[in-house]
């Protein structure tokens, strides 16, 4: 009897590690996963591609000098504001152009404070973008609602320092470290714009920053470039299903501000002109179109939104990287109406490494849902595999039947096994069936609910094998 009690326990093992979680996620950085070590956000770029990459290249410091232009008078009205070096820039203040209001007019969020998902659900839509950002075991989301009235968040995730940013005008939410050269940076806006994107300044050095690629290009820090940390401009409804542990950005602010209202209605027309661009762009796309750029080792590539509305994954190289971009319906624009929620419908584009556990995995796009070809799981927009195989119930069959067998004989572990499987049948039937008849509405009910599916049957799953074996060593007698 020992022996069969020893071989329930080795399956009550198996029990709970086959219905462990699904495969680790590309998108969690302190696990198994890769990621691309730059920010994986949406840009509408009116810019060259090379110019206004939301995948930056993450070398911190560059190997090289920076190389500096000739002396020239700053921008207009820039030396009564700022105390910059303005003989040091890498960029002509001839491309640098006042957006209108002055320093620090768009005033960043210096003490930040957040709310529960449960809180910011009562006044977020599920479609709202939201830029998720996380470092460590923090995960926290900042409303474009916010974001598109204040450009900058000062603030610390996971112990990091780190500056959260969106420039409207770009549409490129982007985060970096603010811990540079040994000190913590806190970062402003310095009411300038070059090709319409926004630059920032730190109030320690005053240097000014470019906030698409993190570059200094006026002042003390001139040619160097800031840390990034990876941000997704996602939908609430998949930040939420996601993370419910996790935190956002509360409306109290400390200002007065119309949150949730678009100041920018039309802005995202991919038929008009840039606003104070003056550069050129390439024909193969429009000025104003919406890409998602990886730039790695050198090699920059971007991908329309367009053709990733029609193909939704898309497996490439770049840099000698092995990546993919996804691309998920369901995140409304929020500078196209009046408001900030009640956009078209754009949609997310996320990139990570394809290279997972010592593969390289290739996905596709199956008409419903992504999947890899090597594992058959099902991934979402945000990195993570939502489903895998049917594993689960094996072993939990195995344990009712090789116990019953052990313990009341052949005849009663028959009848035992004959209604297990009609049971597990049963459930498989009624969920292909719900599936073929109400898969949108299952799917979308399923994500809400998978981040809990976890815990609570984690719980029963402990609850149930505690029972298990007080049953087999106090009433069955298995052990002895």
């Amino acid at each position: 009897m020992r022996l069969t009690f020893w071989l329930s326990i080795g399956l009550l093992a198996l029990v709970l590690s086959a219905c462990g979680p699904t495969p680790l996620p590309l998108a969690d950085a302190e696990r198994d996963r890769t990621q691309l070590p730059a920010s994986p956000t949406a840009t509408e770029v009116p810019t060259p591609a090379a110019e206004a990459s939301a995948t930056p290249s993450p070398t911190a410091i560059p190997a090289t000098p920076p190389t500096l232009l000739p002396e020239e008078s700053p921008p207009a009205g820039a030396k009564s504001e700022f105390s910059t070096d303005f003989s040091k820039h890498s960029v002509p203040y001839s491309e640098i152009l006042s957006g209108g209001p002055p320093k620090d007019g768009i005033p960043a969020i210096d003490e930040p404070k957040f709310v529960s998902v449960e809180e910011a659900d009562e006044w977020l839509e599920p479609q709202e973008p939201v830029v998720l950002v996380q470092a460590g075991d923090e995960v926290r989301a900042y409303p474009i609602q916010i974001l598109m009235w204040h450009e900058i968040v000062n603030d610390t995730v996971g112990d990091v320092p780190v500056a959260v940013t969106f420039c409207p005008l770009c549409n490129t939410g982007v985060a970096f470290e603010r811990t540079f050269e040994g000190q913590v940076l806190d970062f402003g806006t310095t009411g300038r714009l070059r090709f319409s994107n926004l630059i920032m300044y730190d109030r320690q050095t005053e240097t000014w920053w470019q906030q698409a690629t993190g570059e200094g290009i006026a002042g003390e820090f001139t040619g160097r470039q800031l840390t990034f940390v990876p941000a997704s401009m996602i939908s609430w409804a998949d930040f939420k299903a996601a993370n419910p542990d996790g935190t956002v950005l509360s409306r109290e602010t400390g200002y007065s501000r119309n949150y949730g209202r678009n100041p920018y209605v039309g802005y995202d027309d991919v038929n008009r002109s840039p606003f104070l661009y003056d550069g050129e762009t390439p024909d193969v796309l429009p000025p104003m179109a919406r890409v998602v750029t990886v730039d790695l080792n050198g090699e920059a590539v971007g991908y329309p939104y367009d053709v990733l509305q029609e193909v939704h994954v898309v497996n490439d190289t770049v840099g000698g990287v092995p990546i993919v971009v996804l691309w998920a319906p369901g995140t409304a624009s929020a500078l196209d109406t009046d408001s900030v929620a009640g956009g078209d419908d754009v949609g997310a584009a996320t990139t990570f490494s394809r290279e997972l556990d010592g593969q390289t995995l290739t996905f596709v796009f199956d008409g419903d849902r992504i999947v890899d070809e090597q594992t058959g799981s099902e991934w979402d927009v945000l990195g993570q595999a939502v489903s895998g195989s049917l594993s689960c119930p094996l072993p939990i069959f195995l344990v009712v039947v090789g116990t019953s067998l052990a313990s009341e004989g052949l005849l009663l572990s028959f009848g035992q096994f004959i209604g297990y499987a009609l049971g597990m049948g049963t459930i498989i039937f009624a969920v292909t069936i719900g599936a073929a008849l109400f898969r949108r509405a299952m799917v979308r009910w399923l994500r809400l609910m998978t981040p809990y599916i976890h815990r609570v049957s984690a719980m029963f799953l402990t609850g149930a094998g505690a029972y298990l074996i007080y049953y087999w060593i106090f009433q069955a007698g298995l052990a002895f």
